[in-house]
């Protein structure tokens, strides 16, 4: 007898559908998983039989085969432990095959039976509604599944819970779905006393979600500027808070299977290499540039990054998605992020300060610059200097204005947006391009001269065009104002910034 137990493996955030084979049959006792599976479904047959012994079930003195098929394609993860065992189960007659088909099944088991978190269960069930079936997963996750909606989840806590269910004699209790809590505290503009420009340009970067870059010397607050965006930032949309949530859910970093509902704030180390940032590994995981999809990746100290890390930021910046490419595996990830980063000027930090710069002033700053490669820095919408703090601004009262009436004049503007880009693929300025760029941010005659003789003074490229339009489209937004005008386009032409030895 051959029975079935439906699962499924993951490339990217998709779901392949997996069809468990389990056949009991005359022969030398023997367990035996065959599909091109990883070190940790070869471990499954260890794990099942331990769980089955915990449970008062001995495996019968025959030879088992378990097939995954397709057998073409790598099977990964501990997920495969539940529907092996609901295989052998079904082969046994323990529980009815019939009804063991009926579901995508995913689960890691203890040697005691019990049923562990394992990661992709919110993708996995919807790839099971797509298939019309039900979906086991274990019951910590339970809350995670119920996201999809439309379909019979079971989240038992153990595997002797789930075959109790199919008897009848223990019916489980449907999941209620789980969203995160919501972050209250915070960090406050108001605790950023003067830098009123760079305050102006974190509003401007949360409104239009474009690009930043602040530049300034050791303790002038770029740091605790980058913290505060999050609070400027409107909540997660419910189709946003759901693809943000499978992304974490692939990477087993989804809490206690809560949806999250605040965009993603990543601020990775600078010791970063490439696959944790852009995503890989032997089981090509999302990297931070996705785990921050409809969100904010923070890097500090920008130069200090590997070179070979920042240049391959490049093209999930420009396409929103991270391509891992590999020899048995080409996965992608969705990547719309926003870029927030903060660098000194030069290595000791103080290059502008003849007092404090070291003796290799002005050298070693376009040295530490030029670390940059002029296409990323050109691909950073607004470039902001954040000088020190002096005295005088340290000893002021706090700001009148918070996070809260910033927040509430980004909301307005993203608000503006969505009405404009309303059934297209784009949700804010930052995204806009080509032929839509330039019906929505065509500035009036006197900004369009205007932009013409700084492009050619500054020798902007032609993103750095575009990427002026969409700064200006964002101004009038923040105004309420239809058309873009010249003052749009001079604010905007301010955050363009020359480096050392590189045009703008």
């Amino acid at each position: 007898m051959t029975a079935h137990a439906p699962t499924v493996a993951f490339a990217g955030i998709d779901c392949l559908d997996i069809d468990v084979q389990v056949q009991i049959a005359a022969g030398l006792p023997a367990f035996t998983i065959v599909g091109l599976p990883d070190k940790a479904v070869g471990e499954s047959r260890e794990r099942v039989r331990a769980a089955f012994n915990a449970l008062g079930l001995a495996l019968p003195p025959k030879r088992i085969t378990v097939n995954l098929a397709p057998a073409d394609l790598l099977k990964e993860g501990s997920h495969f432990d539940l529907p092996i065992a609901l295989g052998l189960l079904a082969a046994m007659e323990v529980v009815p095959p019939d009804e063991i088909e009926g579901y995508v099944a995913l689960g890691e088991l203890g040697l005691d039976g019990r049923l562990a978190p394992v990661a992709g269960v919110l993708p996995a069930a919807i790839a099971a509604r797509a298939a019309e079936k039900g979906l086991i997963c274990p019951a910590a996750q339970g809350g995670e599944a119920a996201w999809a909606g439309g379909i019979e989840v079971l989240a038992p806590s153990s595997l002797l819970a789930l075959i109790n269910h199919f008897k009848g004699t223990q019916v489980l209790s449907v999941p209620e779905p789980r969203i995160a809590e919501d972050e209250s505290s915070l960090p406050d503009l108001r605790d950023i006393k003067g830098q009123e420009t760079a305050k102006r340009a974190l509003e401007i970067a949360a409104a239009g979600a474009h690009n930043l870059l602040m530049i300034g010397p050791p303790g002038s607050g770029k740091s605790m500027l980058a913290a505060r965006l999050p609070g400027l930032m409107p909540p997660l949309e419910p189709a946003e808070a759901l693809e943000v949530s499978m992304i974490h859910s692939v990477a087993g970093q989804l809490a206690e299977g809560k949806l999250l509902r605040r965009r993603p704030f990543r601020d990775p180390h600078h010791s970063a290499s490439v696959p944790s940032l852009i995503g890989g590994g032997l089981r090509a995981k999302p990297g931070e540039v996705s785990l921050a999809h409809h969100g904010v990746l923070f890097l500090d100290e920008l130069p200090e990054f590997q070179r070979g890390a920042l240049e391959a930021l490049r093209q999930p910046l420009e396409s929103g998605r991270a391509v891992i490419a590999r020899v048995n595996a080409h996965v992608t990830y969705p990547a719309r992020i926003q870029l927030v980063a903060a660098m000194n000027p030069c290595r000791c930090g103080h290059l502008g300060d003849p007092a404090l710069a070291c003796s290799k002033a002005p050298k070693c700053g376009q040295d530490y610059q030029t670390r940059i490669s002029g296409p990323l820095f050109d691909r950073i919408d607004l470039h902001v200097e954040v000088p020190a703090v002096s005295p005088a601004d340290l000893a002021l009262p706090p700001p009148a204005e918070g996070s809260e009436t910033v927040a509430a004049r980004v909301a307005a503007a993203r608000a503006i947006q969505a009405e404009r880009y309303r059934g297209q693929p784009i949700r804010t300025n930052a995204e806009a391009d080509g032929e839509i760029l330039e019906a929505v941010a065509a500035p009036d005659a006197a900004g369009r001269r205007l932009l013409a003789e700084a492009a050619e003074q500054m020798r902007l490229s032609a993103r750095g065009w575009h990427r002026v339009l969409r700064v200006a489209r964002t101004l009038a937004d923040l105004e309420g104002v239809e058309g873009v005008h010249r003052l749009h386009i001079a604010e905007a032409l301010s955050y363009r910034r020359l480096m050392p030895g590189r045009n703008g």
